[in-house]
Parts: structure tokens; C-alpha cells; sequence
């Protein structure tokens, strides 16, 4: 029996470039990009009116995924204005979680450190994309109904001051409504917490599953776990990359009763 190695929840830190600290995560977060961005300048290249096989396989994907999107949207003008941002997400997170099934990830050493680790074991870029994700509803939010009526979404000043004239009830009135209202800016910060830990802990949890299957038995074994991994990972990137196209629909929309 090999011994096993259970990975941390902390990515292993490989060398500094200055004050920066590379980790293994970011090398398969870098892997993905450039392979991302490698795909993105060859199609761009190759686009043309008879297309070929290439472009043809883009093209396909994309009428596959548009009806979806646009049954959040409702609109096909607003998911192409989202689709920029979303399908990079969802094409990021997937690839990134099936790099994460290479062979030598997990298993090629620098020094004592493991060289490879899935991307999105690592809590700080699943974090960060949610961020992407809230912070961009919000400032879709702003550019389609204007700062101050996407901020009355959350708390209506002007409300607020014309119940404080109303008298107790008012008063009482007001203190509700701003009660919700910061319920509300919670609840934004729910959605960075909730999409990042989802994306990190079924990522996390799949590599330490198939770290313990892998010491402890032959090669063969963990292969249907690492095809179930394909298909977490899959999953894993269409609902972040649906959730991120809830949040900027929501956004978008004129609040209740503002007309």
C-alpha cells in the first residue's frame, strides 16, 4: 500500500516571483488561461463565411448553450450582452476542473511540493469569482436603471424620509424597511459565500476522494471516479456560470413597482 497523501485546504506554495507567492493551483489556473486564450486567437483566426471544422464545433456549442441562457434572460439581446462574462466563467471552471484530472496532477513533484492541483481547490480563486460575479450584477445593475434606483433595490432613502414624517407609524415603517434593506446587502454577501464554497467544496472533495482511492488500490479502480469527476465538473461550471447569468438578469430589471 503507497502512502497517502491528503491534500490541504491551503494550495502548496512552489516558488516567489518577488513578493508573490506562486502556488500549484495558480499553475493549472495559468494552464487554463493560455489554453483558453491559445483556442480563442486560432478560431478568431480561422472565422470564416464557409467555416470549418473548427469553427463549426464553436458554433455548435454556442446555439447549444444560447437557449439556455435565454430561458433566464428572456431576451436574446440581454444574453448576449452576458455572454462575454458567462461563458468565459463556465469555460474557465470547466476546463480548469478537468485539467485537474491530467495525469500527474497530484503525483508530479517540485522538491516536497506536488507541481499540479485542481484550480479550484484553491478557496481564493472561487472566492474571487464569485466576487466577479456579485460585483458585476451590480454594476450591470447601475449601467441599465441608473445608481440610485438600483441602490433603492436595497434601501430607499427617499422612502425613508417621507415615513419619518408620518409620525410612530412612520417611524416604525422606516425602521422595517431598513431592516429588509440590510437583509438584502447580506444577502449579497450570501451569494459570494455560497458560490465559492459550493464550486471549492465539491472540487476539494473529489481530489481528496480520488487521492484515497488511488493509494489504496490499483489504477484501474479509480477510473470510474475520475469519469463521475468529469461530470461534477461539468456540473459544477453550469450552475456558477447560471447562478453568475441569474444574478446579472435580476440586476438588469426595474424594481417592483417603479412604474
Amino acid at each position: 500500500m503507497s502512502d497517502i497523501h491528503i491534500p490541504t485546504l491551503a494550495p502548496e506554495i512552489l516558488f516567489h516571483i518577488g513578493s508573490v507567492s506562486v502556488t500549484n493551483t495558480m499553475i493549472n489556473a495559468w494552464l487554463a488561461i493560455v489554453i483558453l486564450l491559445v483556442f480563442g486567437l486560432v478560431l478568431r483566426k480561422k472565422i470564416k463565411t464557409s467555416p470549418g471544422t473548427l469553427q463549426n464545433g464553436a458554433e455548435y456549442v454556442l446555439e447549444m448553450l444560447l437557449p439556455y441562457f435565454d430561458q433566464v434572460t428572456g431576451d436574446r439581446k440581454k444574453t448576449m450582452r452576458f455572454l462575454p462574462i458567462v461563458g468565459s466563467i463556465f469555460f474557465f471552471v470547466l476546463l480548469s476542473n478537468w485539467l485537474g484530472l491530467l495525469p500527474g496532477t497530484g503525483s508530479i513533484t517540485l522538491g516536497h511540493t506536488f507541481l499540479l492541483r485542481p484550480a479550484n481547490t484553491d478557496l481564493n480563486l472561487t472566492v474571487a469569482m464569485a466576487l466577479v460575479s456579485v460585483i458585476g450584477s451590480h454594476l450591470f445593475g447601475i449601467v441599465a436603471v441608473g445608481f440610485f434606483t438600483h441602490i433603492g433595490k436595497f434601501i430607499q432613502l427617499g422612502t425613508l424620509a417621507k415615513s419619518f414624517k408620518r409620525g410612530p407609524i412612520g417611524i416604525f415603517s422606516a425602521v422595517i424597511e431598513f431592516g429588509v434593506g440590510l437583509l438584502e446587502i447580506v444577502g449579497e454577501m450570501a451569494k459570494v459565500l455560497s458560490l465559492s464554497l459550493r464550486l471549492f467544496g465539491n472540487i476539494f472533495a473529489g481530489e481528496v476522494l480520488i487521492s484515497v482511492i488511488a493509494a489504496l488500490v490499483s489504477a484501474v479502480v479509480p477510473t470510474p471516479f475520475m469519469l463521475l469527476e468529469l461530470l461534477v465538473g461539468l456540473i459544477q461550471a453550469a450552475v456558477f456560470a447560471m447562478l453568475t447569468l441569474v444574478y446579472f438578469t435580476v440586476a438588469v430589471e426595474e424594481p417592483h413597482g417603479s412604474h
